[in-house]
This record gives C-alpha cells, sequence and structure tokens, in this order.
C-alpha cells in the first residue's frame, strides 16, 4: 500500500510505493498502470525539484505522451522518456544525500525484465522520500510524519523557535 508525504512550501506530495505493485500492477491493468505510475513518478519529481530548487522535470504529461503516442510514431520517444526519467530518480537522489541508482543496471533491467527496472526506479524513488522524511528503510511514514520536516541546513522559521 502507498503512502503519502506532504512536500511543503508547495502543497504537493509524493508516495512511498511498494516495488512488487509497480512491477506487477502493469501486467493485471494490461499496461495501464504503466502510464499512470509514470506521469506520477514525474510529477512527483518535478513538485520535489520545485521545492528543493532543482530542475527535476518540467512537464510530466510529455513524459507521458512519449510513451503512447510517441511509441506508436517511432519507438524511439520512450526510450529517451525512460532515459530522462532515470536520469531525474538519480538526480533526485543526490539533491536528497542517496546513493543513486546505478544506470547501467537500469539499463540491463530495461532491456531483460523491464518490470524490474520499473521496481527499480521505484526503490530508489522510496530511498529519497524516506530519507526526506528522516524514514529508516522499511518504515511507513506515519500520519504524523507526513509533511517534510525542515533540514538542518535551512534556518527555522518564526513559528518553529518558539
Amino acid at each position: 500500500m502507498a503512502q503519502e508525504l506532504q512536500i511543503p512550501n508547495n502543497g504537493a506530495t509524493v508516495k512511498v510505493r511498494s516495488p512488487w505493485a509497480v512491477a506487477l500492477l502493469p501486467f493485471i491493468t494490461l499496461g495501464i498502470y504503466l502510464f499512470v505510475w509514470w506521469y506520477r513518478v514525474n510529477r512527483e519529481l518535478r513538485d520535489y525539484g520545485r521545492a528543493k530548487g532543482y530542475d527535476l522535470g518540467q512537464n510530466p504529461g510529455n513524459s507521458l505522451l512519449a510513451l503512447i503516442p510517441g511509441f506508436i510514431l517511432l519507438g524511439i520517444p520512450p526510450l529517451v522518456s525512460y532515459w530522462r526519467g532515470t536520469k531525474r530518480v538519480q538526480g533526485a537522489a543526490k539533491v536528497a544525500g542517496v546513493s543513486p541508482l546505478s544506470g547501467w543496471v537500469a539499463l540491463i533491467l530495461y532491456l531483460v525484465i523491464s518490470p524490474a527496472f520499473f521496481a527499480y526506479l521505484q526503490v530508489s524513488l522510496n530511498e529519497v522520500w524516506r530519507k526526506e522524511w528522516g524514514l529508516s528503510p522499511g518504515q511507513l511514514p506515519s500520519a504524523q510524519a507526513s509533511q517534510m520536516p525542515p533540514r538542518l541546513d535551512e534556518p527555522a522559521t518564526p513559528a518553529e523557535q518558539g
């Protein structure tokens, strides 16, 4: 089950999702879940990047459109979308201070077992979200931890000071 966490300063949310669900739900839903997941992941990365002052994507709709009409037209746009999405996940990991996923492992998984590629991306994103919310690996966020805590390197706001 996915747990939502709210990004402060912009009201957007991110989700800690099960990598098993990301890998297997596209089979159950005849591929529809993959499109929904890809849009949401790219939206989360964009919103997270904006909150942190980094460019982690601008238009999740374009990332999604590269999959559907892009595949029908040439077959190349989905590959570019997945490559850029992987780079965004690596960028989010660097921003959060988590070791980024390996691009080579991602490429091999995509070519050999593509459901494992999507699960691999989700595992990396889950690490980013857990790091940002101060959760230990495997720990699910509680209702009190639904908002991102202030970073130690950021000054406290007047409300937080007293």
